[in-house]
């Protein structure tokens, strides 16, 4: 053999050995990024995003191994979140999760038509413009939906339990969402007036306009207040305690968290388990499943929780009834 056969022959083999690995890379494929995108910041999101990954788990996905996240905060700000859909769309990724804000799904509806979107919002997303219907969603978007504004009939009840000589109630919505915050307020009306109740609706979207809102309850002559579901006051959810507990005004609310954090009375569906919900529709996304042939789940159970502390210190005596039905009373 020639020396330059045999040089013909090593540049082949290893032109040969060169190729393999490329071969070998090209056939994994990429791994699939799910867009994130939050109204809030990564530090009030914490307790979710652990239940959104246990969503995504459970479907055999897990960060960083088989799933990459890519994660847009907005900061309580609403108004980039036109901006982050639009950049997650460039990104190309292959679902854009978007749960606790109807708006935050509504941005990402309106960056992209091909893209699956996925929401978990406490309203109807058939009205919002998210879905045809709740069986069909159609298109590119589907989720996770639990009317909260409708057990606003619920929490006034609660309160009427559980403060008999209440006359007064001041509601707390937030108009950066209108919708959503005209919404709350028919719904509030209607129960107020089945329950003999008045009201007074107020907003605030700045944790200065909550501080107001506080510094206003004794000129409103309130005997409570109901905090309407809202991510913005989920995310103030201390400073609405610790308000509350310095102007002694009884409180309710649709979600356990801000009765973890101090007020009164909760009534609602578990927001943990919406985002694990969602974090398993990701999965089935991922899968191949289409958003138009995933209906819209709706959840089945609510949380009565109660915090008893509160009531002490409010000099409230919590009907033994009213206690047999909580699911969880905070001693």
């Amino acid at each position: 053999m020639t020396g330059k056969m045999k040089r013909r022959q090593f540049i082949t083999l290893l032109g040969g050995a060169a190729a393999w690995p490329l071969v070998a890379r090209a056939q994994q494929p990429a791994m699939p990024v799910v867009g994130f995108l939050s109204f809030q910041s990564p530090g009030a999101a914490a307790p979710h995003l652990s239940a959104y990954r246990r969503g995504l788990n459970e479907e055999g996905y897990i960060e960083g191994q088989n799933v990459g996240i890519e994660f847009r905060w907005a900061e309580g700000r609403f108004d980039r979140l036109p901006e982050l859909a639009a950049d997650l769309v460039r990104r190309r990724v292959s679902v854009i999760a978007a749960p606790g804000s109807a708006l935050a799904a509504l941005a990402a509806k309106a960056a992209t038509t091909t893209i699956p979107i996925l929401f978990g919002i406490a309203e109807d997303p058939v009205k919002r413009g998210l879905v045809a219907s709740l069986a069909r969603p159609g298109g590119n978007v589907t989720g996770i939906s639990f009317f909260n504004a409708e057990l606003v009939a619920k929490q006034l009840g609660l309160l009427r339990e559980l403060l008999p000589g209440a006359v007064r109630v001041v509601v707390l919505v937030n108009p950066a969402d209108a919708a959503r915050a005209e919404s709350i307020s028919q719904n509030v009306e209607a129960a107020a007036r089945a329950l003999g109740l008045q009201i007074a609706v107020f907003n605030a979207s700045t944790a200065g306009e909550i501080d107001a809102v506080f510094a206003s309850l004794a000129r409103e002559r309130a005997d409570a207040l109901l905090i309407a579901a809202d991510p913005f006051f989920y995310s103030r959810r201390v400073q609405l305690a610790t308000l509350a507990a310095r102007h002694m005004i009884p409180s309710a609310s649709g979600g356990r968290d801000g009765t973890e954090a101090g007020l009164l009375v909760s009534y609602g569906t578990s927001v943990a388990d919406m985002y694990h919900r969602v974090g398993d529709y990701t999965g089935r996304i991922l899968k191949g499943a289409k958003p138009a042939d995933l209906p819209v789940e709706q959840p089945t159970k609510f949380e009565l929780v109660i915090n008893l502390q509160t009531a002490k210190m409010l000099g409230i005596d919590v009907p033994p009834t009213l206690l047999a039905r909580a699911d969880e009373v905070i001693e």
